[in-house]
């Protein structure tokens, strides 16, 4: 007949009493009990079961922020890393890099003043030469279709003395 050992007192071994979940380094078997420190949700306790278990304090250990300008501080399972000065912890490389900081007032002060540039160099380019082009291609177009102003006094002369309308006949 086997009873668990791990019933009275723990079994002689640690258990949380800061948490109100049963976690204890008591384990029953078929010849006794063992005091192990257990795993909880993936986090191995580390300690020699009979007094302490506690998570792995891997500041402590010096297994995790080991960069120059880091500080650790130890969380459940893990641990995390802030870098000084504003720069950011990368920690696949465990170390700080630096950060370029640009204000969104100063970006959009850039990006105002490049597309006002590139307004005004257009608005340029349109007026002057744009502008000049079509006009001398216009200019052009219709000195095909419409005599220009100097030749337009010669025609006119020109016709007067051919239209049969406007000759004059005299009496004899």
């Amino acid at each position: 007949l086997e009873t668990n050992e791990c019933l009275e007192n723990n079994g002689g071994c640690w258990k949380d009493s800061t948490s109100s979940s049963n976690i204890t380094a008591c384990k029953d078997t078929f010849r006794g009990r063992v005091c192990e420190c257990p795993m909880v949700s993936g986090v191995q306790y580390e300690g020699d079961g009979y007094t302490s278990c506690e998570d792995v304090d891997e500041c402590k250990e010096g297994t995790g922020c080991q960069c120059e300008g880091c500080s650790c501080k130890n969380t459940w399972g893990g641990f995390d890393c802030n870098c000084n000065r504003g720069k950011l912890y990368i920690k696949e490389q465990d170390t700080c890099i630096g950060i370029l900081y640009v204000k969104g007032t100063t970006l959009t002060l850039v990006v105002v003043a490049v597309a006002l540039g590139a307004g005004v160099a257009g608005y340029i380019f349109y007026k002057y030469r744009f502008r000049s082009y079509m006009d001398s291609e216009i200019m052009a177009i219709m000195s095909q279709y419409m005599p220009l102003d100097s030749n337009q006094n010669q025609s006119l002369i020109h016709h007067e003395h051919d239209d049969p309308l406007t000759t004059h006949t005299s009496s004899v």
